[in-house]
């Protein structure tokens, strides 16, 4: 049998032995790389689907927007479409600010284009629904009429006149929903606004009848897209005020919206790879004896060092990669919801590209590697008669220990020998906690902030998709820390109880019962996260605060305490079963069993 064969028998008759440990391992890589993903792939897929938006909609390379009216502009607009630079251009036509109410109760303000019936060659929106705009009628941008609940054959009221929706289309020429006003009514800022469509006589007598400000732009095609911002410089005049868009400022608008989406899912996968490390380093602790024995075994057949050391990381750095695997085909999977909150962009939202597998992939491969590797290592580097004949190690004699302990009551005795005796251990569960505490923290302080809506009074009849996007976000990844939390708690526990059986036994043969073994392997648990916890809720609050406004919102002090709180509480549930179990196995099994 060749080396290659030998290694991946021997690895998949040890994943089958342990396959819960092999799923836990799985499961958590996959959710780290899959958060990591998404985060680093969203600006380049939302790049991506502006392209595809821009090609499919012959989108302009600069629109050039102006407040002013008279001669004077007339002419600065007919000097910028005969430039040398432009290869075509589309209007100029009425950009119309008005309110609109949808479905009776829903208002919001609404920026109406007066278009031809004919789509010209430039600034083309393309129609996913209904039909392009006719006389009476009017055309609503897709993300616009997502937002409104609001479909072809409805009717919406603008300007207190009421218009069938004919039509959906989409288009690069203004930012997604909600920055279509560009340049707002007069030249200046203006609030959140949808885009509609009518024809030009429609637009104009919407305008002239209820006396509603009115912005004229201009679509340009440039012979060169890259050179937008030159055009600029050299086309500015001072007798009118012209804004000028480019395509890359409508394109970096896209990502307004995601502006905080990255952050939360690149440091949530760190928090995500932190807790898989913890619990894989119990569970490859919980395992160490057996694989001190099993690298005995190899050696005493005659396996060399370097066949023995690819034998014990094959596993784990196979399930890491499998892991990794499933974590980029969900994030491929994910990628269309999170990186286009709106529906203004078509398109394919392609999965991670390149420089972000790999990041991903030694994210995965790092979380074996630290988790496994001095375990590994140290079964390697043990005696092959020692490895063979490995019984129980001596806990060192700790007098300060040993005199504290006697003045406490006998679970909490039993509780602090056990955390004293693997201190290593305690600390990773309180980082645990405290990663956990960190999660949760950072999510009330995002929900205690006041999200003002899209509605005509800021109201949140149209919810902040900005704000809407980066709760669920930080939801998701809460909830994937917290359910990685509770199986390290479970393997904590489990891991400790096994190690200390044979302590535990003698204390039950010294007049411990079982409920004082439970409670005092619970306890073993609550010692670490006690800090964590603690530690947690400030961190949490200082994480948020890095990307959040100065003006934010702290959520109030009884939130923050109530989630330490039911963290605690959380974790004396979850240890309340295996330390069950563990305590009551009898005492004669557990004595004669072979332990580390």
């Amino acid at each position: 049998m060749g080396s290659l064969a030998l290694v991946a028998l021997l690895v998949w008759a040890d994943v089958r032995r342990h396959k819960a440990q092999a799923a836990m391992l799985l499961l958590a890589v996959a959710a780290a790389t899959a958060t990591l993903a998404l985060g680093l792939s969203l600006r380049g897929v939302s790049d991506t689907l502006y392209a595809q938006t821009r090609a499919a909609t012959a989108g302009p390379d600069v629109v050039a927007l102006s407040g002013d009216t008279g001669p004077a502009l007339t002419s600065a607009f007919t000097s910028l479409a005969s430039a040398p630079e432009v290869a075509a251009h589309h209007g100029p036509y009425r950009v119309v600010y008005a309110d609109l109410t949808a479905r009776d109760s829903i208002s919001s303000p609404v920026v109406v284009q007066g278009f031809t019936e004919t789509p010209g060659a430039i600034n083309r929106p393309l129609v996913t629904s209904g039909r392009w705009v006719r006389p009476g009628g009017t055309v609503l941008e897709r993300g616009f009429a997502t937002a409104l609940g609001v479909g072809v054959g409805d009717h919406v009221t603008i300007a207190g006149r009421r218009y069938p929706v004919v039509g959906i289309a989409v288009t690069t020429a203004t930012s997604i929903y909600p920055w279509a006003a560009q340049i707002g009514p007069y030249g200046g800022p203006s609030d959140y606004s949808g885009l509609a469509w009518m024809t030009r006589s429609d637009a104009r007598v919407l305008a002239s009848s209820h006396n509603l400000p009115v912005t004229t732009a201009l679509d340009l095609k440039l012979r060169d897209p890259a050179a937008t911002e030159a055009f600029r410089d050299a086309h500015r005049d001072a007798t009118v005020r012209i804004n000028f868009h480019s395509w890359q400022f409508t394109a970096q608008q896209d990502m307004t919206i995601l502006r905080n989406s990255e952050p939360i899912l690149v440091i949530g996968s760190w928090l995500l790879g932190f807790l898989a490390v913890t619990g894989v380093v119990a569970l490859a602790a919980g395992r160490a004896a057996e694989q001190t024995r099993r690298a005995g075994l190899l050696k005493a057949v005659g396996a060399t060092p370097g066949l023995i050391a690819v034998v014990l990381l094959t596993e784990y750095l196979a399930l890491a990669l499998a892991g990794d695997a499933l974590g980029l085909l969900i994030a491929r999977l994910a990628m269309p919801a999170i990186a286009s909150p709106t529906a203004s962009r078509i398109g394919d939202a392609a999965g991670p590209g390149g420089v972000t597998i790999v990041i991903a992939t030694a994210l995965a491969m790092a979380v074996a590697l630290l988790s496994t590797l001095r375990p590994s290592l140290r079964a390697l580097r043990t005696a092959t008669v020692t490895a063979l004949t490995a019984g129980a190690h001596r806990p060192r004699h700790r007098p300060w220990l040993t005199a504290l302990s006697a003045l406490l009551p006998t679970p909490l005795l039993l509780g602090l020998r056990l955390t004293a005796r693997r201190p290593g251990r305690a600390v990773l569960h309180a980082c645990s906690t405290a990663t956990t505490v960190i999660a949760i923290s950072a999510l009330l302080t995002v929900h205690a902030q006041q999200e003002r809506g899209y509605g005509l009074d800021g109201s949140s009849a149209l919810p902040n998709l900005r704000g809407a996007q980066d709760r669920r976000l930080m939801l998701a990844v809460t909830v994937l820390l917290v359910a990685l939390a509770v199986v390290n708690t479970i393997v904590f526990t489990w891991t400790t109880a096994m190690e200390a059986q044979a302590n535990m036994a003698i204390a039950r043969t010294l007049g411990a019962t079982p409920g004082q073994i439970t409670t005092g392997l619970s306890a073993a648990q609550l010692l670490p996260s006690l800090p964590g916890a603690l530690i947690g809720v400030p961190l949490g609050i200082g994480l948020h605060a890095l990307f959040a406004a100065r003006n934010a919102t702290q959520p109030p002090a009884s939130w923050l305490l109530g989630a330490a709180l039911a963290i605690l509480l959380a974790t004396a549930a979850l240890t309340a079963l295996p330390a069950r179990l563990a305590a009551r196995r009898p005492v004669a099994q557990a004595l004669s069993a072979e332990t580390t």
